[in-house]
């Protein structure tokens, strides 16, 4: 029977109960958590998460990403935040409040628009949104819309805040006044700011920077009265900065003194931002007196103080002191050599600008668009061709070839380089014109006297339904003028009003008085002076008496130049043309009273000069100049080119020289011009080894340097360039383009 019983069998493992599973995985994630924890950077995170993946973990996207915003992300580089986004959407459900960190983080980071990408991907599935949830996408829309871009999605979150009852938070309203300030709908967000219940510092500045921004400035100014009524936010150290500016923006210097006053009467503390705001105001309104005192209170000077004293001294023409602070700055940044490149272009200093901009290169600082504009104007006032070409290279090779500006400029460049058709090459090649690139073509062919060519090119711009401007008139009425197309340029001051709604100003009349005058037409270009809808200025006068000087009618010059100096006594143009007029009729007597004027006003003429281009240098020379390094070179070789012109016929105009000399004493004067020294050099450099020689002058060419170049360009067969005040002067085979009509 014992036999017959069986034992009992040992039990055999059986699988762990269900609570024992549940166990283990706790203790896994546990370890997963514990080895996430551990992770001292970002990249250590990406390569715990690659191992997790190869032990065959699957769900550690929630732990990960709450590591992963324990790091800041507004440092993070592309590469991490895309690795941020890529984890949370691998987030199953994802929590709200983990949302919001990951938004706040997002905005504050280098790319605002992967707070709109998590945005979208919680929108998607259907993540609730709380009032935690809408100040940080906010402030991303807002940094967005700096660059133009999102404001149907700000529309989209504006909606969805007021559905859910979060649009009276004063943290969401905050929000949505800077990011439809940053859109620039200021009326959109002043209307959220007037519904606020509570309005804080930082609502009232963001108000005041949305104005300022969007260069309402006389709103900044308006609510910045409003809110130093308010007793709940008076006006701190921020908000000072940004009526500061608009102060300076506007050069309203009288509010800007108020402020200051506010400032020292409030106890306001002045940090460095507020004393830099402060001088900025007063230097971008002039009044280089207080900027300079402020700026004393300094203990250590700071970028943006120095940076405004430069621009302050630059801009009132006081360049020296401008480059003596600039050169005394420790640290430099684009801004501040852009300001110092630009104050020696505004000073008529070009060849300074672009030996400082060579400079900044070799500072390994890479100019923007503002810089460019600045040094291609320095190329144009200097004239230079070969440097203009270079200019040309190094806007290509730095990726400004596509900028609309720099290319107009580029234009503008080669026409007073004297080149037409690089300029015109440049205006065919433009991926986009706009109505100032047509207009810098047509003042080119306006500076050149080709008249035709851009009454050709304004019929092609209204072809293309581009419309013309009030500058673009000015061109059309200069290119007539200077070529004699009278009868045109009545169509072309008729057309502005009847064809195009433009009323003439100043500039349209002078430009008509100038071209009835230079055609002799001076009767009618009174009648049309007698006729205008204001009185006549300096700029209408001066035509008339550039017209009566080239005609010889003393008795409206007369007229004319009397009238110049009752509006403006300090105008050196009409006492040097009035007694230019003396002269030609020999009334010395008068001429000498002229002068006796002018030296009792303290009125200086300018001096007369022209420059020349060797091996990538420009060399400038003054009448009767012998400062020159190779000086008795040039004298004999302009005795040489005399005799030769001599020989085949040019007799020197001694009716050109204004002073009363005997004739021997005048022939000597006049072939000591500055055009005529710097054409002997060019023979004598390299400028003259090719088949033209390019000169620049600040003056208008006489009319005996004028007789001279002619005879040149026939005797020697050289092609002449000679850029004058006025105009271009092309010289070849012994005739001039502007056929004796300028």
């Amino acid at each position: 029977m014992e036999a017959l019983v069986s034992k009992p069998v040992e039990a055999s493992p059986s699988p762990p109960p269900q609570t024992s599973h549940h166990h283990h995985s706790r203790l896994q994630q546990q370890q997963r958590r514990s080895l996430l924890s551990a992770a001292t950077s970002i990249a250590h995170l990406r390569q715990l998460h690659a191992h997790l993946l190869k032990l065959g973990a699957r769900d550690v996207s929630a732990p990960l990403l709450s590591k992963l915003l324990a790091y800041p992300l507004s440092s993070a580089s592309p590469s991490s935040l895309h690795y941020a986004l890529c984890v949370f959407r691998r987030v199953p459900d994802p929590p709200t409040p983990l949302c919001n960190r990951l938004l706040k983080e997002l905005s504050r980071s280098a790319e605002p628009r992967a707070a709109l990408l998590a945005y979208a991907r919680m929108r998607r599935d259907c993540v609730p949104l709380d009032r935690f949830s809408f100040p940080s996408l906010l402030k991303a829309l807002a940094r967005v819309a700096a660059e133009g871009e999102g404001v149907g999605v700000g529309r989209e979150v504006h909606g969805l805040a007021a559905r859910l009852g979060f649009d009276s938070d004063p943290f969401v309203q905050t929000g949505l006044v800077r990011a439809y300030a940053g859109y620039g709908c200021v009326d959109d967000a002043r209307r959220i700011f007037d519904h606020m219940s509570h309005r804080d510092l930082v609502a009232w500045g963001v108000m005041l920077d949305g104005y300022y921004q969007s260069g309402s400035y006389a709103s900044v100014l308006k609510l910045f009265d409003e809110m130093k009524l308010s007793s709940t936010a008076p006006p701190d150290q921020v908000a000072l900065v940004t009526v500061l500016s608009a102060c300076g923006r506007t050069r309203n210097l009288n509010a800007g003194r108020d402020i200051h006053s506010y400032i020292i009467d409030g106890g306001v503390e002045m940090d460095e931002h507020l004393r830099g705001a402060l001088i900025n105001m007063y230097a971008s309104c002039g009044s280089m007196v207080h900027a300079q005192q402020l700026y004393d209170q300094f203990c250590l000077k700071n970028l943006v103080a120095s940076t405004a004293m430069v621009f302050g001294y630059a801009k009132t023409g006081m360049i020296d002191l401008a480059r003596s602070i600039f050169d005394e700055m420790e640290e430099r940044d684009l801004v501040s050599w852009s300001a110092m490149v630009s104050g020696y272009v505004e000073c008529g200093r070009p060849q300074e600008a672009l030996a400082l901009f060579n400079e900044m290169r070799g500072h390994a600082v890479k100019p923007d668009r503002i810089t460019m504009l600045s040094v291609i104007s320095a190329s144009a006032d200097l004239g230079a061709l070969d440097n203009a070409n270079w200019i040309h290279v190094f806007v290509d090779r730095n990726g400004f070839w596509d900028i609309a500006s720099v290319n107009n400029a580029l234009i503008d460049m080669y026409s007073k380089c004297g080149s037409l058709s690089r300029a015109y090459r440049v205006f065919v090649e433009m991926p986009l014109r706009n109505v100032i690139s047509w207009t810098s073509m047509i003042n080119g062919y306006a500076m050149h006297g080709d008249g035709e060519s851009a009454l050709k090119l304004f019929d092609k711009m209204k072809a293309e339904g581009v419309e013309p401007n009030e500058v673009t008139f000015i061109g059309l009425l200069y290119a007539c003028a200077h070529s004699g197309l009278v009868d045109e340029g009545r169509k072309i001051f008729s057309s502005m009003v009847d064809d195009h709604g433009v009323n003439p100003k100043y500039e349209h009349y002078g430009c008509m008085v100038d071209l009835l005058g230079r055609a002799k037409q001076l009767g009618e270009a009174m009648e049309l002076i007698e006729k205008m809808p204001f009185p006549p200025n300096v700029i209408i006068w001066g035509s008339l008496l550039g017209a009566c000087r080239i005609h010889g009618d003393l008795q409206l010059g007369e007229l004319a130049a009397k009238k110049i100096i009752e509006l403006d006594p300090d105008h050196d143009g009409a006492y040097v043309l009035l007694s230019n007029i003396y002269a030609k009729a020999s009334r010395w007597q008068d001429v000498v009273e002229v002068r006796k004027l002018m030296k009792s006003r303290g009125v200086l003429k300018e001096r007369g000069c022209s420059w020349i281009e060797s091996n990538g240098k420009v060399h400038e020379f003054a009448i009767a100049d012998e400062s020159h390094s190779r000086s008795s070179e040039i004298y004999v070789k302009l005795d040489e080119v005399v005799k030769e012109l001599e020989f085949s016929g040019y007799v020197p105009d001694t009716h050109s020289v204004l002073v009363d000399l005997d004739e021997e004493e005048k022939k000597k004067a006049i072939l000591m011009h500055s055009e005529k020294l710097a054409l002997s050099f060019g023979l004598i450099s390299s400028a003259g080894k090719g088949s033209c020689i390019r000169i620049t002058k600040n003056l208008r060419v006489c009319e005996d340097c004028h007789s001279f170049m002619k005879a040149f360009s026939g005797v020697f067969g050289k092609d002449i360039v000679l850029r004058d005040r006025t105009r271009f002067h092309h010289f070849k085979d012994g005739v001039c383009s502007c056929k004796d009509f300028w």
